[in-house]
């Protein structure tokens, strides 16, 4: 781990929640780094494994907040998730343990959406607040009776919200997985290889002159350093100080906020 500010990077992959916002509201400094980055020349993404959301919504929020961003520049986990089922399950009927916006965004793309286990041929599970027994029990019967694989969009345990967070997609993964005994086949959201060709494709930068911060070891920092670009984590979101010094992975670079990124002189007055 390196010391100091990070150098200038001509490409930036940020994440969103607990990175560049919490709740509505930007985290310091957020909009003026975006700003001062895309300024030097850097070109600037977001990639989130929250499939809660369309691109186009997140792009409208950053836009909204004061980050002006086309809708093109935000990839999701289920842009990786599209990417996975085109390259592995193509043709094939998918029973969602998700919200609608996934389950229409599945839709859209050409995929088979089926409410019956006899059906499904992948049960794809996603973070989902409408999560209950009948869509767990629905899953179990797909899976044990009649041999449906499961794909997932995001290892994250957690999201991180301004009162302390909301189970995320691991929860309904895990439920899944403890009653079935079958282990997801995949889960594509950061920090999978799915996720970064989605986000590589539309930075169009190599991985060496890119950086990608966030605020999880095990999602943005591993990523990262699979790719072999750099890794900044930041903690203003999911990962404590302490977590961080303990943890296996180690980044880059830790900062306090994604404002840490430009030099001391640049930072005015954090917003």
């Amino acid at each position: 781990m390196r010391n100091g500010t990070p150098a200038l990077y001509a490409g930036y992959v940020l994440d969103l929640d607990g990175t560049v916002y919490l709740g509505d509201e930007l985290l310091p400094g957020a909009a003026r780094t975006v700003r001062r980055l895309r300024e030097c020349g850097s070109r600037v993404i977001f990639a989130t494994n929250r499939p809660l959301d369309t691109a186009a919504h997140y792009a409208a929020k950053l836009t909204r907040l004061g980050i002006p961003t086309p809708a093109q520049d935000v990839v999701t986990a289920v842009d990786a998730l599209v990417h996975y089922l085109r390259e592995r399950h193509a043709g094939r009927a998918l029973l969602p343990i998700a919200e609608e916006v996934v389950q229409a965004r599945l839709r859209e793309e050409g995929f088979e959406v089926v409410t019956t286990p006899r059906r499904a041929e992948v049960v794809v599970v996603s973070f989902d607040r409408t999560f209950d027994y009948a869509k767990l029990y629905g899953a179990f019967r797909a899976v044990r009776d009649h041999g449906a694989a499961i794909v997932a969009t995001n290892p994250d345990p957690y999201c991180p919200t301004p009162d302390g967070g909301l189970p995320d997609c691991a929860a309904m993964l895990a439920a899944l997985e403890a009653c079935t005994g079958a282990r997801a086949e995949a889960i594509v959201g950061k920090p999978s290889r799915h996720m970064a060709a989605a986000f590589l494709d539309r930075l169009d930068v190599e991985p060496a002159r890119t950086a990608v911060v966030g605020d999880r070891l095990a999602t943005d920092v591993a990523m990262a350093r699979d790719l072999g670009a750099t890794g900044i984590l930041v903690l203003s979101g999911a990962t404590t100080p302490a977590a961080a010094a303990a943890a296996a992975i180690k980044p880059d670079y830790v900062l306090a906020g994604i404002h840490q990124l430009l030099p001391a002189h640049d930072r005015g007055n954090h917003q």
